[in-house]
């Protein structure tokens, strides 16, 4: 679960109570006070029992953290005040507004300063890990059933028992067939990989000798038509022999005469 969105989901359940608390008249807003009381008190509950706690120790959150103390001793005070009147004079609803500013300015540290320096202390199991007893705590105050995914998340780290521990030393287990898929799933990769590099191969091989018969043909396109020049080179020079015989036969005739 993550801790984030849980104290958020809170923040903005109480923002909507305050916006509630200014529209009520007379005991109406008494009511709605008992409503925002009863929220902050378990918000507060589990953020002093447990994430808190968590960033007091790292650099980043230590003087923020601190600090939140601070300030919900402040709303702690102001909520025993108003829970003690019997109407909501001008007086109390003074004192509603004071709350209300001093809730707010707490929020608006918490998740624009704490939350993400919080997140770069901690890793994301250890998050994660509050989350889930945050969430927990939180039902328990309320009386409501804990959250499937804290139950999970005890079920997975539960050790195996003896039967387990016995299974898995003569190989009946489950820890032993965790490497049989772990092989099983290498096995399938290298049996994917040795068909996509054949598939590599046969396409260069196509390619090379698509290449290969290209440039043959070329070079025979060639040498037929340096063949055929020179046959019409041949053949020319042939002709112009032919004339001059013919000329010089006709001027030894004209010499007899």
């Amino acid at each position: 679960m993550d801790p984030f969105e849980l104290l958020k989901a809170d923040h903005k359940k109480v923002a909507e109570l305050f916006d509630l608390l200014e529209t009520a008249d007379g005991k109406r807003k008494l009511d709605v006070f008992k409503r925002i009381k009863s929220e902050l008190e378990v918000h507060t509950h589990i953020e002093e029992s447990i994430f808190y706690p968590a960033l007091e120790k790292p650099e980043e959150t230590h003087d923020l953290t601190l600090e939140a103390y601070e300030e919900h001793n402040v709303v702690k005070g102001l909520l025993a005040e108003l829970s003690g009147a019997r109407s909501a004079d001008d007086e109390w609803q003074a004192k509603a507004k004071v709350l209300r500013e001093n809730v707010e300015h707490h929020v608006e540290e918490e998740e624009n300063e704490l939350f993400d320096k919080a997140d770069d202390a901690l890793s994301n199991e250890e998050l994660e890990a509050l989350g889930d007893r945050m969430g927990a705590e939180k039902a328990r105050k309320l009386g409501q059933p804990v959250p499937k995914q804290t139950r999970a998340r005890k079920n997975t780290s539960k050790k195996p028992g003896i039967i387990a521990k016995i299974a898995n030393f003569v190989g009946l287990g489950q820890e032993t067939k965790k490497p049989a898929k772990k092989a099983t799933k290498k096995a399938s990769t290298k049996k994917t990989a040795n068909k996509v590099a054949k598939k590599v191969a046969k396409k260069k091989a196509t390619t090379a000798k698509s290449t290969k018969a290209r440039t043959a043909s070329k070079t025979q396109s060639k040498s037929v038509s340096t063949s055929i020049a020179q046959k019409r080179v041949s053949k020319a020079k042939s002709g112009g022999s032919k004339k001059r015989t013919g000329k010089s036969l006709t001027k030894k005739r004209a010499g007899r005469k």
